[in-house]
């Protein structure tokens, strides 16, 4: 190889270098899903462990690359055919180097890891802990506070501050429950219960999705996370404890009672309007809507809760959803209009 050579491809291997690091760097803008952005203790946790293994990997590839282009631009000298090789037994040092460094270099990544996941995931939890089931259907997310006696959809609130503990659980397939910058990740399986536990520091609306592939809908099936202060959180408790609107006159008086004679209230609980008993275990069940009007998304969380939005949907439910388990109810006109202005009423 000619010095001209060298040099040529030295100047490329730099070139190719700088431009993936750049091509790494991350935006001004935020992404709606980053997983380098941690808001709680288990993330935080993931995020130090992340930083910990890049930064070791970062030192591997520095001393390779550095190997690489010494051979290349300094003892890459012979022209033509290969010589002899210099070596003409085996030398038990190297084997023993090439050996011992790579096994130190896992031996680095492993501890910190197996640390972390024994931190994250112990054997008992702590009883203090605020319990929240989430229920994965096709294709959106049931939350449960049993101590509190909250139910909702698609939109999760926690408080600052306090230990939360996750019971997750799946109705139908196999689903994956991912908050990035709150909660991490974990698979949500049916028959099978599993957990998460973290504090949440860092108030804020945050999104979460389905990162496992569960049907047509999948990539339809999100949430949002809204991380409060506790005194918003209480706040935001009590007004769910609260009866549903009932309105006595005008178009959402009327549209209370379309949705009691129609299939709404067959798959849809409304508490004092229609329900599901305990021992309702069969058939399709929807997303409660006692305090639909209240919130700011929809149809898993991919639509803003808007009159239009909502009517869209009521309208064709599978063509903004595929797959979608809700039937086309075949309203329009001014039972349309009266059937949203109900369910937005719904405060």
């Amino acid at each position: 190889m000619t010095v001209g050579s060298r040099k040529s491809t030295l100047a490329t291997m730099v070139f190719a270098t700088v431009a993936l690091a750049f091509g790494g760097c991350k935006p001004k803008a935020p992404y709606p899903l980053d997983t380098l952005a941690p808001t709680s203790d288990l993330t935080k946790a993931f995020y130090d462990l992340f930083v910990e293994v890049t930064v070791l990997d970062i030192i591997v590839l520095i001393v390779v690359v550095v190997a690489m282009l010494l051979a290349i631009a300094v003892f890459s000298t012979r022209t033509g055919a290969g010589g002899r090789p210099s070596v003409k037994h085996s030398d038990m040092y190297l084997e023993m180097a090439w050996t011992i460094i790579p096994a130190l270099i896992l031996l680095a990544i492993t501890v910190p890891t197996v640390r972390v996941i024994i931190k994250t995931q112990p054997y008992t939890w702590p009883k203090n802990a605020l319990p929240i089931e989430v229920i994965a259907h096709q294709w959106w997310w049931e939350f449960h506070y049993p101590t509190l006696g909250v139910e909702t959809a698609d939109e999760l609130h926690i408080p600052t501050g306090q230990m939360i503990h996750f019971q997750m659980f799946s109705k139908d397939v196999i689903h994956s429950f991912f908050m990035p910058q709150v909660g991490g990740k974990r698979d949500v399986v049916p028959g099978q219960e599993n957990q998460i536990t973290l504090v949440a520091n860092v108030p804020g609306e945050y999104y979460g999705q389905c990162t496992e592939f569960c049907g047509d809908s999948h990539a339809n099936m999100r949430f949002r996370v809204f991380v409060q202060s506790p005194a918003d959180f209480q706040k935001w408790v009590a007004h769910q404890l609260q009866p549903p609107v009932k309105p006595t006159s005008g178009p959402a008086a009327a549209g209370a009672k379309i949705f009691a004679n129609a299939p709404c209230a067959i798959c849809h609980t409304i508490r004092g309007v229609s329900g599901f008993s305990k021992q309702y275990t069969y058939g399709f069940r929807g997303p409660d809507l006692t305090h639909f009007g209240s919130r700011l998304t929809m149809a898993g969380s991919i639509m803003d809760n808007t009159p239009q939005n909502v009517a869209m949907w009521i309208r064709n439910p599978d063509d903004v959803k595929p797959g979608a388990n809700m039937p086309t109810l075949g309203l329009s006109g001014r039972e349309m209009n009266e059937l949203v202005a109900y369910l937005e009423s719904l405060k």
